[in-house]
């Protein structure tokens, strides 16, 4: 339970509704629990034991990083190939703070992954949002250092997009020709939509995206 809502109850719903559609890969981009505790990791485990494709995770402000590694250890995200795609992912939690930050050395490692790359195309997935939201959320709670992210991004044109979690909303921006996703919450919104949801994304070989926010 997060803030009164049944989140379990809400993912479960999620997880029927997503069992019914053709996918290669499910993605959760942070806060897998609301507490961190390895009981609630284990609890998300059985929910999600129906999907039978690859589930890949990272870490957000909320997750307690040795209990979602004994549980989640096999699942966590560091890179993945899918087609033509490469999806490599980026550690933006700081410790005991709710805002974001990405480290010299993990921009480093971002520079030289995304270099040494051979996918035709890459999408980062990080937690914490790298744009304004232009809503209800606090932006102050979002990533603090956007610009060194940016200068990266803006060093390698196989970067077509960018997804985060966070922000408990489904929004699309663009910025120099890259398309920027957040992610819905199984929780609840952090604006006036009342329903829960997940963000379906269809990959094409020629580094186009189709995109759509499956709502439930």
């Amino acid at each position: 339970m997060v803030m009164g809502v049944d989140s379990q109850c809400n993912l479960q719903s999620v997880i029927q509704n997503i069992k019914q559609t053709e996918f290669d890969a499910l993605l959760i981009s942070g806060d897998l629990t609301h507490h961190g505790s390895l009981n609630s990791y284990q609890t998300l485990k059985n929910i999600l034991s129906p999907i039978q494709q690859p589930i890949f995770v990272i870490g957000g402000n909320h997750d307690q990083t040795q209990n979602l590694t004994q549980v989640f250890g096999q699942n966590l995200l560091t890179s993945a190939k899918l087609d033509n795609w490469e999806i490599i992912s980026i550690d933006s939690v700081q410790t005991g703070q709710t805002s974001g930050l990405v480290s010299e050395s993990e921009l480093v490692a971002l520079d030289k992954t995304c270099l040494n790359s051979s996918a035709a195309y890459i999408i980062i997935v990080l937690h914490h949002p790298i744009v304004p939201m232009n809503s209800s959320w606090d932006d102050e709670l979002s990533l603090t250092n956007p610009q060194d992210l940016f200068a990266i991004l803006d060093k390698h044109p196989k970067i077509r997009t960018v997804v985060f979690g966070h922000a408990h909303e489904a929004a699309k921006f663009s910025r120099l020709g890259v398309d920027i996703y957040s992610c819905p919450s199984t929780a609840l919104q952090f604006n006036s939509e009342t329903r829960i949801g997940f963000n379906e994304f269809e990959l094409a070989n020629d580094g186009t995206i189709n995109f759509t926010t499956q709502w439930i």
